[in-house]
């Protein structure tokens, strides 16, 4: 009976070692009635700041406003720390952690790549690019993938040249480099001589990032229609784009709706916000909360529920470039087969896995 007894309890710890091993993290979530971004959150990561995770990772389903999810859509929830689980389509735990971060291996230039196609970046913009990051960071590894799926018959290479406002002008309004990453592009539509939609041809969207308000936590805003933001002064560093103000005919800044003010260091936007000099420091998802975390204000800071605008990360190419429309097709097309065959999502997955940690 002992024997018996001890092969029991030895098959149950068996099926309970197995089933923890094939436990699965991130997957598929229906939304059901009455859920919100920051409720499914709270709900599936235990953190209601996570909403910005599941709103990145559907931007395309949902839209700019977090508030449009609806009853019955499929949000693809990723693995973050090991949540959440139990969610169809999953990985297992094991296959979701992130790989070890290798920085990106810079190849001394030499003359035999100017038949390449060359692509130009900098470092300095976590997470999107940076030498020390995880294969240059995100927006590297995309271009990355892109063009190997891409294939071009004389090749290509990445270089960095770390001053960024030599990118534009002159080298790649030179052809000195045929193609810059990554770049926003403006409201060409509603303001198409904006000097980048005059000088500049855009790829399709690359990745599309938040661009949040951080607010002092003892003096929240409240977001929900643009009515709620006339009268505010915003921060944003000089070098930062402005057009967000702007875009899509809203007109904040042109019609002096609100005020912006433009030190020289995201250090001064958070300072005069905790002064009381601006309302709101205005910063992409990832940029805001990294610089809140080296400063050590995570506490003293909050995050508006409901982004000012979406801005999407483009390669460029300077219109007078001779091959401008070749180069484009190349780097759309990588860019599709990646989408298609997953590889897309996995390089987003790992990198979000490492972002977040360093929240």
């Amino acid at each position: 009976m002992k024997n018996y007894i001890t092969a029991a309890v030895l098959g149950l710890s068996t099926l309970a070692a197995q089933s923890a091993a094939a436990e699965t993290c991130g997957g598929i979530y229906t939304v059901q009635s009455g859920d919100s971004l920051s409720l499914i959150a709270d709900r599936l990561f235990k953190d209601v700041g996570k909403w910005s995770v599941i709103h990145t990772q559907n931007i395309k389903a949902i839209g700019a406003r977090p508030n449009a999810i609806r009853v019955g859509m499929n949000l693809n929830i990723p693995c973050l720390d090991g949540l959440p689980t139990g969610l169809e389509g999953g990985k297992l735990i094991a296959d979701a952690e992130p790989t070890a971060a290798q920085p990106v291996e810079i190849a001394q230039g030499n003359a035999a790549v100017r038949h390449k196609i060359n692509l130009l970046t900098a470092d300095d913009f976590e997470p999107f690019t940076g030498k020390e990051l995880h294969a240059g960071g995100l927006m590297t590894e995309i271009v990355e993938a892109a063009m190997k799926a891409a294939d071009p018959l004389d090749g290509y290479a990445i270089h960095w040249v770390d001053l960024w406002t030599s990118h534009e002008e002159p080298l790649l309004s030179n052809a000195l480099l045929d193609a810059g990453f990554p770049w926003y592009k403006p409201d060409c539509v509603n303001d198409p001589e904006a000097e980048r939609c005059v000088n500049f041809h855009f790829s399709d969207p690359m990745f599309e990032v938040l661009v949040l308000m951080f607010t002092d936590k003892d003096r929240p805003l409240t977001f929900s229609k643009d009515e709620d933001l006339f009268g505010k002064t915003f921060c944003r560093p000089q070098g930062y784009e402005a057009y967000l103000f702007d875009q899509d005919g809203r007109n904040l800044l042109r019609d002096g709706k609100v005020t912006l003010v433009q030190p020289l260091t995201p250090t001064e936007c958070y300072e005069m916000v905790l002064a009381g000099e601006a309302d709101a420091t205005v910063m992409n998802e990832f940029t805001g909360r990294a610089h809140i975390a080296e400063l050590g204000l995570t506490d003293e800071f909050t995050v508006v529920p409901e982004p000012i605008a979406i801005q999407a990360l483009h390669v460029i190419v300077h219109k007078t470039h001779p091959e401008a429309e070749k180069i484009l097709d190349l780097v759309n097309d990588g860019l599709r087969e990646i989408h298609d065959t997953g590889a897309y999502q996995a390089i987003i997955e790992q990198h979000m896995a490492r972002i977040w940690a360093g929240f």
